[in-house]
């Protein structure tokens, strides 16, 4: 499991690549707000 594996984090990372390993939204809202409250303070 490394770069060349579709199905783990780090080969879709690698790939450009979406799926259940690396999803593109946040599950909560709570995770969500919290992103967009760091994002604006930088």
């Amino acid at each position: 499991m490394g770069k060349g594996d579709k199905k783990s984090k780090k080969g879709k990372i690698s790939q450009g690549s979406y799926g259940n390993s690396r999803p593109q939204k946040p599950k909560n809202e709570a995770t969500k707000a919290a992103k967009l409250t760091v994002a604006g303070k930088a």
